[in-house]
């Protein structure tokens, strides 16, 4: 019997061919086949008319592929969908369905979190239908980004030449651009602290008489000083123990999170490393998936893995380190379809690997590994003191604190420190005199800007998007150019400032955290069958399109910013304007007057990115132009490395990696996102959905 397995992934599908024998004809979709149609009125890929019924339209870059597998399914005596054990993926398998007409014969859904020759088999072994509910969920999210992607960012266009919006990138930037305007109104308060020093250790200021200490200039600090001496008595000395609990395994937020606090990894490269670690790693005698599936929120952890991972604790560091199961609730937020971010087996210690992986595979991995072994590990134990030594009305505090059990740090010490400190040791009532009473200027300081990892982890918590999207919209906000970043941190442009104060005074219940959290669980109402979708679509549209109307008309019209110089030709005003080369002067009188400024140096224009060349690994993405030849004047991507090395890019690098090959994204003109090697790999990325 001839059985037709289809997964997403070119790569991954070599690699489960290997686990499922001579029977089974593994073939990739390369991802989605089909999207939205964008040929109706208004662009929508919507019959609304007809309870808002979707129509698609097969990607024209996917059409070999659907030929090459139509041929296939008619070949098939059975047919296994296999792509991504998530809500996409069943979206994927589902459209799969539908476009091959397999219907007359036997189609099965297959999932596995991890690509293990154990994992795969066995899931072959229990299949299932694909769930309808998931199909609709996400289909319920592709229409409601369609609606507000082509409506929003139409309008913005047209009024503010604005590139794009979206339910979560905007809410996203929001959140940038209210904390830009938190800061600017912040007005710094003065204060100042009073420091005993004594030989060995220091203690702070903590109260004058029962209240807390709070001296707000240097006329107050010196009248305090001279009510007190250098004369103190230790007062109290309290000690206590407590534990400090491991943090759970990771999940794409935390992962994406601490890969950037740790091994200074933005959202796109973590997740393009952990796509690999995933798919597969020849590790010579076979292609093995290092890691569970890489978009998870969930923490838990199977008890398949659970009890090796315990025996390697016990062996490794012995019996006192095993800790408890960890099977613990997932936020309120959580789709806990999967587990957490692993490793697919436990005894596979990042050095028996560390040959087989490139340097950042190596690090990614190693973090994930010790990770996911140190949830199960005992809490490490700390010994804290605190002093409190007196003079006059003053209290002073001393603080310590000493590691008596290492515990999950025993295994996770390369990411987390324990600060230790001591004091002397000193007995209630004995009298002790300080070296001096030393006194500090201070200012209290605004909130801080975002980092990448403080803006997942507030998306997260706020409920803004899911674990496939973080990474997504923080490179859509970039590529924008709605915010930059300096010092790993955010800063909204003006572009990026107009683009929310416009959405806000227009749209602001549809931007707000609040309402982009709500239509995530409406999204997950929809999986579980507590929400219908033509409902929901429904309402959104009927309340959305009026704003839209009302933004037409009265949204004022930004005119294009000014050089201060004139045109050479008619002296009207020059202007800046945007093509999809980058900014350049022109005049205000176009079309009148098509005068166009050339720049003396084109290169001084060119866009240099932050993307490791994937030929050489050394050398850094960078724009360039054609200086002869049929394409003089064109801009396109090559290595920095020239002439060592001489990759050339098909387009715009992004910074991920293809999921199904995995080499890089790139973006033409058009902000079509697509595999580099478009001819072997085909991947074509669904039109973004945030």
């Amino acid at each position: 019997m001839k059985k037709l397995v289809i997964v997403e992934s070119p790569s991954k599908s070599k690699t489960i061919k290997q686990y499922l024998g001579d029977d089974y004809d593994v073939q990739s979709s390369k991802g989605h086949i089909r999207d939205l149609s964008i040929s109706n009125v208004g662009g929508l890929g919507l019959d609304i008319e007809n309870q808002f019924k979707p129509r698609y339209d097969i990607i024209k870059e996917k059409e070999k592929t659907v030929r090459d597998l139509k041929k296939a399914a008619k070949k098939a005596d059975e047919i296994y969908l296999a792509t991504d054990p998530d809500r996409e993926g069943e979206a994927i398998s589902w459209h799969l369905k539908e476009v091959l007409d397999v219907n007359q014969k036997p189609t099965f859904r297959v999932i596995f979190n991890e690509v293990t020759k154990q994992a795969v088999q066995a899931a072959f072994e229990r299949p299932r239908d694909i769930d309808t509910h998931l199909v609709s969920s996400q289909e319920t999210r592709r229409i409601l980004d369609r609606i507000i992607g082509f409506k929003l960012s139409k309008l913005l266009q047209n009024k503010i030449r604005s590139k794009s919006a979206g339910r979560v990138q905007s809410a996203a930037l929001k959140l940038i651009v209210e904390r830009e305007k938190e800061i600017e109104a912040f007005t710094a308060e003065e204060y100042w602290k009073v420091k005993a020093l004594f030989d060995g250790f220091e203690a702070e200021l903590s109260n004058i008489g029962k209240k807390r200490a709070k001296l707000q200039n240097e006329a107050e600090t010196d009248a305090f000083l001279e009510t007190i001496n250098k004369n103190f008595t230790v007062s109290s000395i309290k000690k206590r123990s407590r534990n400090r609990a491991p943090k759970p395994p990771f999940t794409t937020s935390s992962l994406q999170q601490e890969a950037s606090n740790k091994l200074n990894y933005n959202g796109q490269k973590t997740m393009m490393i952990a796509q690999k670690l995933y798919e597969g790693i020849d590790l010579g005698d076979e292609v093995v998936g290092l890691i569970t599936y890489m978009r998870t929120d969930s923490t838990r952890l199977s008890g398949a893995f659970i009890a090796p991972a315990k025996q390697v604790i016990h062996e490794t560091y012995g019996n006192d380190y095993v800790g408890g199961s960890r099977v613990k609730a997932v936020s309120k937020n959580a789709q806990d379809a999967h587990e957490a971010i692993r490793p697919t087996d436990a005894r596979l210690h990042p050095s028996d690997v560390k040959s087989k992986l490139s340097r950042d595979e190596y690090r990614l991995y190693k973090m994930i590994y010790f990770r996911a072994i140190a949830s199960l590990m005992k809490p490490a134990q700390l010994a804290s003191t605190t002093i409190k030594l007196t003079t006059g009305e003053a209290t002073f505090k001393a603080r310590a604190q000493a590691l008596t059990f290492d515990g999950y740090l025993k295994a996770y010490g390369d990411y987390e420190k324990i600060d230790a400190t001591s004091l002397p040791s000193l007995e209630e009532g004995q009298k002790i005199v300080a070296n001096e009473l030393e006194k500090s200027q201070h200012f209290t300081q605004p909130p801080a800007r975002y980092t990448e990892a403080k803006l997942i982890k507030t998306m997260e918590e706020l409920g803004i998007g899911r674990p496939s999207t973080y990474s997504q919209t923080i490179t859509t906000l970039k590529k924008r150019k709605y915010v930059t970043i300096k010092e790993k941190k955010f800063f909204p442009t003006d572009q990026g400032r107009l683009t929310i104060d416009k959405l806000n005074e227009f749209f602001e219940r549809i931007i707000s955290v609040d309402y982009t959290a709500k239509m995530e669980s409406v999204l997950d109402d929809i999986a579980s069958d507590e929400a219908n979708q033509t409902d929901i679509v429904s309402d959104f549209y009927h309340t959305f399109i009026p704003l839209v109307e009302k933004a037409n008309q009265n949204m004022e019209k930004e005119a294009p910013k000014t050089t201060g110089e004139p045109c050479p030709k008619c002296g009207r005003p020059m202007v800046y304007r945007e093509s999809r080369y980058g900014t350049f002067e022109a005049c205000s009188g176009f079309p009148e007057c098509k005068y166009i400024k050339n720049g003396d140096d084109k290169e001084n224009d060119l866009e240099k990115t932050d993307v490791t060349c994937p030929s050489c690994g050394k050398g850094h993405l960078v724009e360039r132009v054609a200086k002869r030849g049929k394409n003089k004047g064109n801009r396109f991507y090559a290595c920095d490395n020239f002439p060592r090395c001489k990759h050339i890019m098909q387009g715009r690098p992004i910074g991920e990696a293809c999921p199904k090959c995995g080499k890089p994204l790139v973006e033409d003109d058009e902000e079509n996102i697509f595999c580099d090697d478009k001819k072997a790999c085909g991947y074509v990325r669904e039109t973004p959905s945030n």
